[in-house]
């Protein structure tokens, strides 16, 4: 109730306090980032007052509780409820290993080589995820649907494999281009950050000013927050596997048209050395198929976007 007497222009000043202070618990590696960001604003970092009369104190003090219930929601940021931050602490374990598929209905972990050449196993990332605390979600399990669609030895099953290697022998350059720009391989800003960048864009576009930022960027980024722990905690749940495992394991032995590789186009090649279009080093993501992480961002992204703006077109 005491901040709704300070003037707008102070709010302000206590979300950049809040915000720096989140960010500086979230990246602490890049500190030095936040601390000249605040510099070049004309803040002062080490203000730590809690007077909720004043914008930094209502800064520090929202902080301060958004951080305290954060860092006990499941997420294992602190590395408290297993070794590492965020690391799993669940035991998942995968029923198939890379050179043997004891069940193709379940995600299969591959050999990968990096850029040096060292070679790993993949590891499921986040298999944990589901279970941390929402943002509006009453849990991730809300909206989990009751069976993956499509089981081996179903049609369906084969169906879906045939549908990709088709998709794979007739690749236009359009189509490889949306697939180079959504590959969000490691490192990269990941689905979240492309659409944070989309709205970016809507915001320089309209001229929105900081109130209306904080408001779209808010509703944006929850809304992918819980869509990440509606997918993730199917894609534990259903341990799905994912095409390049099922069309391996489908087509073994067997000639197919799809496409050959970096700079090969579309060639025949046996089943079992079937690979998607991809342009890292990564063959396929390190987590099961079932849901789709990119589409789930995507439709969150574009939901609170059209909801914000009143259309749902993106050059309107």
């Amino acid at each position: 109730n005491r901040a709704r007497n300070i003037p707008a222009c102070r709010h302000r000043r206590g979300w950049r306090q809040s915000g720096f202070r989140a960010l500086s618990d979230l990246f602490p590696s890049v500190q030095d980032i936040f601390d000249g960001l605040m510099q070049q604003l004309g803040f002062d970092r080490a203000d730590l007052s809690t007077d909720v009369t004043t914008p930094a104190g209502i800064g520090n003090v929202a902080a301060a509780a958004v951080i305290a219930f954060r860092h006990h929601d499941g997420s294992n940021q602190l590395g408290d409820l297993a070794p590492g931050s965020y690391s799993d602490y669940t035991g998942y374990q995968p029923v198939n290993s890379p050179s043997q598929i004891n069940d193709p209905n379940r995600w299969q972990p591959l050999l990968v080589t990096d850029a040096q050449g060292v070679t790993t196993t993949q590891k499921f990332i986040a298999p944990h995820w589901g279970l941390v605390t929402p943002f509006a979600l009453t849990s991730g399990a809300q909206f989990r649907p009751s069976a993956v669609p499509n089981l081996y030895p179903s049609a369906g099953y084969t169906d879906q494999a045939q549908e990709i290697i088709n998709y794979s022998a007739n690749l236009t350059d359009e189509q490889k281009t949306i697939v180079e720009y959504w590959a969000d391989g490691p490192g990269t800003g990941l689905p979240p950050g492309h659409w944070a960048l989309f709205a970016q864009l809507v915001s320089q576009r309209e001229g929105y000013g900081i109130d209306d930022d904080a408001k779209m960027f808010f509703a944006l980024t929850n809304a992918m927050f819980d869509a990440s722990i509606a997918v993730w905690d199917c894609k534990r749940v259903f341990d799905y596997v994912r095409p390049i495992t099922a069309i391996r394991f489908l087509m073994a032995g067997v000639e197919i048209r799809a496409w050959g590789g970096p700079f090969k186009g579309t060639q025949t090649i046996l089943g079992e050395r079937w690979q998607a279009y991809q342009t890292g080093a990564q063959p396929t993501p390190a987590f099961p198929e079932f849901s789709s992480g990119h589409s789930a961002f995507s439709a969150a992204g574009a939901e609170v976007l059209r909801s914000y703006t009143g259309s749902d077109s993106f050059n309107a």
